[in-house]
């Protein structure tokens, strides 16, 4: 008998879209083929605690799991020179040089230790999405489902992500990018800045986080300094964009279609069909996402075989322009009126993955079923693994 894949599922963090990761760890822990991999849940609660085993379940039925109770600042568990090893909890760094190991170590069957063949990380926005997980597993060596540290990094920071769609020639709504800084002491100024590049309605966004959470829209200047301001709350770079939109009835501005594509795959990504999202409030954000039911999916979006066809190669462009690798939705806005023009609006690098998500929808369209999606990402995460591993690091 094949031996199985030991698997960590791991979920929660310290981000926003805390809430968001427990729904789609939950969804995988139920649909991921129990034949093939035997499963490791690890949580990480807001605190940034992480809990293993029955802790990590606690946490997905929304209470504090005991892990989070007993693993405190300043208890023997958490102060510098102490192994991180607790009822499950993968020892992460072991401080002292002559214990200097990796519990993660891939292979490994050390009895009682929780390491694992690969992981597939399931935090969504700031420190799960943004490179910084990334980096723990690429120091401890193991496989991980989703983009390395540059992909991660480059595809949560919207201002370094048009960037690099701009040096790939895709097309963008235009958009001005601020510090938090420059708002803060200069408030004024940086109004003005804006309202000299762009056209309300405005979309103010932090750079750096996921879910819609901090974006709002500005329809004049009354409504333009608290938008930077809630966003200045989540970044410390703060993206303004100019709303896409067209003549509606009555002269009234249309809004733009959002449409979503999925790409998967390492070095020769594919996309899925195109989706639409047709949102429930003025746009799509993280109560239209997440609390709302007045959104509707279509799929396939109604376009024409021309518009498909772009949209997908755009998405799979987007995709190597960030250097990302797994998995990916990619997210365009189109123009309502007749010039139906599109631009591309970001990269999602790790989508929200419940079986009613977008990403897994736009898959399950295109003939992959969610079971199957969550094997071809972990055999994804192997093969990414086996091609880093031909890469020579020092000088014999």
């Amino acid at each position: 008998m094949t031996k199985k894949l030991r698997v960590g599922i791991l979920f929660g963090g310290r981000s926003g879209e805390h809430e968001v990761s427990l729904l789609s760890a939950a969804s995988i822990l139920q649909a991921i083929d129990r034949k093939k991999f035997e499963v490791v849940p690890i949580g990480i609660t807001k605190d940034g605690h992480w809990v293993g085993a029955g802790d990590a379940r606690g946490l997905l039925e929304g209470g504090e799991s005991a892990g989070s109770r007993r693993l405190r600042a300043g208890d023997p568990e958490t102060t510098p020179g102490a192994k991180l090893l607790h009822e499950g909890i993968p020892t992460l760094l072991a401080p002292e040089p002559a214990e200097a190991s990796v519990a993660l170590t891939p292979g490994s069957d050390r009895p009682g230790a929780a390491n694992l063949d690969v992981v597939f990380p399931v935090l969504h926005g700031t420190f799960g999405e943004d490179g910084t997980i990334q980096g723990l597993f690429e120091l401890a060596g193991i496989a991980y489902v989703g983009s390395g540290v540059l992909g991660s990094a480059a595809g949560m920071d919207k201002d370094v992500m048009k960037r690099l769609f701009k040096q790939a020639g895709l097309p963008l709504v235009k958009h001005v990018t601020l510090l938090r800084a420059e708002w803060e002491k200069q408030p004024r100024k940086a109004i003005q800045q804006v309202e000299a590049a762009l056209k309300y309605p405005l979309f103010v966004k932090p750079a750096n986080l996921g879910s819609s959470v901090g974006i709002s829209k500005a329809h004049d200047r009354s409504e333009l300094g608290p938008a930077l301001e809630m966003a200045a709350k989540y970044d410390r770079k703060l993206v303004v964009e100019q709303g896409v939109g067209g003549s509606g009835r009555g002269g009234r501005s249309a809004k733009a279609r959002e449409l979503e594509v999925g790409v998967l795959g390492n070095d020769d990504p594919k996309a899925s069909v195109v989706g639409e999202i047709i949102p429930g409030k003025e746009f799509y954000d993280y109560e239209a996402k997440y609390l709302s039911e007045g959104s509707v999916p279509v799929i396939p979006a109604k376009l024409t075989k021309a518009e498909t066809k772009q949209i997908r190669e755009m998405a799979v462009a987007a995709f190597r322009a960030c250097d990302l690798s797994g998995l990916a939705r990619v997210d365009f806005l189109m123009e309502p009126d007749g010039k139906r023009r599109i631009f591309l609006n970001e990269v999602n690098t790790l989508p929200g993955f419940t079986q009613i998500s977008m990403y897994p929808k736009l898959w399950e369209a295109t003939g992959v079923g969610y079971r199957e999606l969550i094997t071809r990402l972990i055999e994804l995460a192997l093969e990414r693994q086996a091609e880093k591993s031909r890469t020579t690091y020092s000088k014999d």
